[in-house]
């Protein structure tokens, strides 16, 4: 007699009130549009995959290889493609960094689409059920799975480590679309069997296109042993999709060359400290309620509700683990954590609930108030402390009043209030409400930066301030020879300076870049004459020798 450990979730039917779809609504868009628009390409990843983009689009390099000052791309080529497609299609009438960003931040919309849509699914199967009372008044399936499905979207809206890097024009964006693909097809498949077999055989593949080869074959192993061991026959006659998916995949990699041996772990107490940390505050809070979840249901692990986010989420946590601690890898298995997360929510005793809400309060309160408060100061100079503090670290910044962004700022604060005077209140019994601040909180917290707070960020993370400096130095339409300098820096002297530029070292190039740290004493080589030495306004160790070629 097979033994049937009892579901641990107790949900009458009026803890399954939905969330109002306007309040949803409004969180997704206070959460996804906010960093679109009226921003530059941020260093590093921002920035670099940008400019592959734009020299695409502007016909100065291959689509089929492209190149950034001599340099090959590094990552997946199909992404570039969506942003350099964009550009094209919408220049001249929308701004090019703006153009590149619409179709990732669809991406990033249809990720949390996904994830509702996939908890909708793992909620609705029979091992996921509560318990049925003895007089009746249980949650009916329906209502209980879209309440789930409502705290899973604002799990991951919550999760820290999405806030930057899913509003970022790179591939890692495009891997998390095809991640989430793949685990709402792994979901649905017993109730959406065409749907979900397309959903897989193109979410794998895409994945290796987008330059995740290793993962897509590891997701696809895993997806193969739940289908294989699931209750369903519908869950078993997956499976097949699922290898042949993993073939195309495989087989798509070999052929784009996107293979490649990342592992960079080392087994230190350094290095396994820095992992930690990662996973604290890059997981927060979804890895707390993921944990309460694999406990409260131990006895379900193998059960489709939990082992299908369970197979993401390891590969991702894997992949992260031998990749050194690479946060890009673990993006691609937030969604799987926040279904975790959400299915912690039937269990979660109430004393767990009012730590959860009144840290959420205390933290994104005491946030708010200090973007509020250092804005004041950019704005007036007082308080002058804050003031001062802003000038020492961004010299040169000069802020000024806007109205637009004043406003949505003060509706995103009112709304926090309010949200928090109606989660304080009594007989609060919706399933999703443990998680309406933690997400409110983030969501507020990025509408703030990116309104108030976007003029300084901006100035402080483009390379545009470090190109206006280098400008005067550097005749229109030179040839600037950068060596020794990241791709996001080609892409910034390409796309503000409008030089070219050679990253190589190979072409004969009138004007010379080089960095000189702080205390260092470089002395123009043979050849070549000091121009000047700038520094990056927010930089204080590194500076940039301009030098030109003697004749």
């Amino acid at each position: 007699m097979n033994h049937v450990t009892p579901s641990p979730a107790l949900v009458a039917q009026a803890a399954v009130q939905r969330l109002p779809r306007a309040a949803l609504l409004f969180f997704c868009a206070a959460y996804v549009l906010p960093g679109i628009f009226g921003r530059d390409p941020w260093r590093n990843a921002d920035q670099a995959a940008f400019g592959y983009m734009l020299a695409i689009a502007e016909g100065r390099t291959a689509w089929s290889s492209p190149m950034l000052g001599g340099l090959p791309l590094e990552t997946a080529l199909l992404p570039h493609w969506l942003g350099a497609a964009s550009i094209a299609m919408l220049s001249p009438w929308v701004d090019a960094p703006l153009a590149a960003r619409l179709p990732f931040g669809l991406l990033l919309a249809l990720v949390l689409v996904l994830c509702w849509y996939a908890t909708f699914h793992l909620a609705r199967t029979e091992a996921a059920q509560p318990v049925p009372f003895a007089f009746g008044g249980e949650a009916d399936v329906v209502g209980y799975a879209r309440a789930v499905a409502d705290g899973a979207l604002l799990a991951l809206i919550a999760t820290l480590g999405l806030l930057q890097l899913g509003h970022e024009t790179t591939p890692e964006l495009a891997q998390l679309f095809a991640a989430a693909l793949g685990l709402w097809a792994l979901a649905a498949a017993p109730f959406r069997r065409w749907r979900a077999r397309l959903g897989i055989v193109t979410a794998l593949p895409l994945l290796a296109a987008c330059g995740a080869p290793t993962i897509a074959l590891m997701f696809g192993m895993a997806g193969s042993v739940v289908a294989l061991r699931s209750r369903y026959d519908e869950g078993r006659a997956f499976a097949p999709y699922i290898g042949c998916a993993t073939l195309l995949a495989s087989a798509l990699a070999w052929m784009l060359g996107t293979w490649a041996w990342r592992v960079g772990f080392t087994p230190d107490g350094a290095q396994a400290l820095q992992l930690a940390r990662l996973l604290v505050w890059f997981l927060w809070p979804a890895w707390l309620l993921a944990l309460w979840t694999m406990w409260r249901w131990r006895g379900h692990l193998t059960r489709r509700h939990l082992s299908v986010p369970l197979a993401l989420a390891t590969v991702s946590l894997a992949a992260s683990v031998t990749g050194g601690g690479n946060d890009r890898a673990l993006m691609i298995g937030l969604p799987a954590f926040a279904v975790l997360a959400a299915f912690a929510l039937p269990t979660l005793k109430r004393s767990t609930t009012a730590a959860l809400d009144w840290f959420s309060v205390f933290a994104f309160s005491l946030s708010g108030i200090a973007v509020w408060v250092i804005y004041a100061a950019m704005i007036t100079g007082t308080p002058a402390k804050p003031a001062a503090n802003v000038a020492k670290l961004a010299p040169g910044f000069e802020a000024s009043f806007s109205l637009l962004p004043f406003l949505v700022a003060v509706t995103a604060t009112l709304a926090w209030l309010a949200l928090v005077r109606w989660r304080t209140g009594r007989h609060q019994r919706a399933l999703w409400k443990s998680l309406v601040l933690p997400a409110g909180g983030v969501a507020l917290a990025w509408l703030l930066l990116m309104t108030l707070w976007l003029p300084l960020l901006d100035y402080a993370r483009s390379n545009r301030p470090w190109v206006t400096q280098v400008a005067p130095h550097v005749p229109s339409g030179a040839c600037v020879s950068a060596t020794n300098y990241p791709r996001s820096a080609l892409a910034a002297l390409e796309q503000y300076g409008r030089w070219p530029v050679d990253g190589t070292g190979q072409r004969l190039c009138a004007i010379q870049l080089r960095q000189e740290q702080r205390g260092q004493a470089t002395n123009a080589p043979d050849g070549w004459e000091l121009v000047a030495r700038v520094r990056r306004p927010t930089d204080r160790d590194e500076f940039t020798l301009v030098l030109r070629r003697t004749p």
